[in-house]
């Protein structure tokens, strides 16, 4: 309680006396957000910073100091910024991650110019980290291996970002390193969101069958079958927040259970968390993902840095987050001139990873359901029968027990070194929208617990059905419908509607789709009944029909 209260404190504060500060504006958030319980915000989960060497007289604004200075990367000559680990079969902690000289004479900005890639290493993964290896010109660094084996280093240099966003391969973390430029398809789809560029800091997650999902800076979805292959746009509008804000900076994951990704307001500075089964389509929590002023020591003391950006994630063997590195800066990144007193940093900060659970209850809840089971399992450093305060669990959809409500734990069976839970059959909310349902409780001593769960009866690998621009040739329509799913579609229906002038609705087509193999791809060919006018625009949507998710909606405008 003493933390939140610190963090609320700073956070407004620094947020109502920022208006004239052209990086910062203050963004009213929902009122009713102040009543979420411990574990309803994703920033819950921050856990205080290990000790290191705790020192004052050093750069960076009074707030940032004292601090530890071997957590993460800091030196007096260059800006780090970013970066995500990764152990390597040394059993080491690698970090990659870009940077700058403290003396350019731009300042924060010269990142713009002097941004250099590094791959630094540690003995564990809070640091301190040491640069082995300057990788050459780049910014914004994420490192990803890929199903094959190799490591694939994400980067953009300058110039157009879209023949810019480049790569670096290895089949070693020790390289050699080789330079390659992504190939993008859009599929027909706008790539402009708001004056923003859709290939700008794109973040990465493996998908079951190795294939990877790429979510870009404007939140657009994009699929490659092996990482190096093309990738393929999918969405056609960004997975965001539709409120008020400055996006950037996405981190997205998978872990056990399901698809996670953070986003930053980096003018309101706070972050928003997401969740999806599927990687395309997505939910929004309600709550902070993070402020400023998540980094704290045991004590009480924060490190209150500027402003926090560039979150990624280390994680476990279940792909669980166990930790987030920040690229900080404790000043208005305008105000860090060259060879000033402020900079920037990488840091890291542990995070609760949550319970491992299972639902133990295997058909659907109805009215005939009398009890729900699931199943807390026990590890190394987590014994639930002996920890576990269960009277103060609570079981349900995401907004039902972030704020201290749904289904009321009515029991515990130990299970071996396992409990289960027995919840009542009622106020959990579970719908057939519902994916993963959340615990949220407490330990006897007070700390919180959270876990997600995955449902037996929903299906979370499905194909995923989405069509190009039909093409209108010879009096002919050809419309080529892609699946870019792991697994293969049923046969389904895609209709064309067009629009009039008053926004009418119109049907074209009404046509089969067969089955489509993963990767795969179909053309529908078809000639169109209605009289058109040559020269004319149509605005048009294609949708393609599911059983098992909402209808694929692609709009679009037809050239005759």
């Amino acid at each position: 309680m003493i933390k939140l209260n610190l963090i609320f404190f700073l956070i407004i504060i620094s947020l109502k006396v920022s208006f004239i500060d052209a990086q910062i504006v203050y963004r009213p958030l929902p009122a009713e957000w102040e009543n979420l319980v411990s574990g309803g915000n994703f920033m819950d989960r921050f856990l205080p910073m290990p000790k290191r060497t705790l020192e004052k007289d050093i750069w960076g604004a009074y707030a940032t100091r004292p601090r530890y200075v071997d957590n993460g990367i800091e030196d007096d000559s260059i800006s780090y910024w970013g970066g995500n680990i990764i152990k390597g079969v040394d059993n080491k902690y690698h970090m990659f991650l870009c940077g700058w000289p403290e003396d350019n004479p731009e300042g924060h900005m010269g990142y713009k110019t002097y941004s250099i890639q590094y791959h630094a290493v540690s003995e564990n993964s809070i640091g301190p980290f040491k640069v082995k290896e300057v990788l050459g010109e780049g910014h914004n660094t994420e490192i990803l291996q890929l199903n094959d084996g190799k490591y694939m280093v994400y980067h953009v240099t300058g110039g157009n970002p879209e023949k810019h966003c480049n790569y670096l391969l290895s089949e070693s973390l020790e390289g050699p390193w080789e330079k390659h430029v992504f190939q993008l398809d859009k599929r027909d789809r706008e790539t402009r969101l708001g004056g923003g560029t859709w290939f700008h800091n794109m973040t990465f997650t493996k998908r079951e069958d190795g294939s990877v999902l790429m979510m870009s800076r404007m939140g657009s979805i994009w699929v490659s079958k092996t990482g190096t292959s093309p990738y393929h746009l999918i969405t056609t509008k960004s997975v965001y927040p539709m409120a008020s804000g400055k996006y950037e900076d996405p981190v997205i994951w998978k872990d056990h259970v399901q698809y996670n990704a953070i986003v930053n307001d980096w003018i309101g500075r706070t972050a928003f968390y997401l969740r999806s089964k599927d990687g395309v389509n997505w939910i929004i929590e309600d709550g902070r993902a993070y402020i400023p002023g998540v980094s704290y020591h045991e004590n009480g003391h924060i490190e209150n840095w500027y402003k926090y950006e560039r979150m990624r994630v280390f994680q476990d063997d279940y792909g669980r987050a166990i930790q987030a590195n920040f690229a900080v800066i404790d000043a208005n990144k305008h105000d860090d001139l060259s060879n000033d007193r402020h900079s920037s940093k990488n840091i890291g900060i542990p995070l609760n990873p949550g319970m491992l659970l299972t639902m133990e209850t295997t058909l659907p809840f109805d009215k005939n359901t009398k009890k729900i089971e699931v199943r807390i399992k026990a590890e190394a450093n987590f014994k639930p029968i002996i920890e576990v305060d269960i009277e103060s669990l609570r079981f349900g959809v995401h907004s039902e027990v972030n704020y201290g409500r749904g289904a009321k734990a009515l029991k515990g069976i130990p299970d071996g070194e396992d409990l289960i839970v027995v919840f009542e059959a009622n106020n959990h909310y579970i719908d057939e929208g519902v994916f993963a349902p959340k615990i949220l409780g407490k330990t006897k001593k007070g700390d919180m617990l959270f876990g997600y769960c995955r449902l037996p009866w929903v299906s979370y690998i499905e194909p995923i059905l989405s069509a190009r621009k039909p093409v209108f040739k010879k009096g002919k329509l050809t419309i080529v419908v892609e699946n870019h799913g792991q697994v293969s579609s049923k046969p389904t229906y895609l209709t064309l509607n067009s629009f009039d002038v008053n926004g009418k609705s119109q049907e074209w087509i009404n046509i089969p789709v067969p089955v489509i193999k993963p990767y795969g791809k179909t053309e529908l060919k078809l000639t169109l009944m209605e009289k058109l006018i040559k020269g004319k625009t149509y605005p048009v949507a294609i949708k393609i029909l599911s059983r098992d998710s909402k209808p694929v909606l692609f709009r679009t405008k037809l050239n005759f």
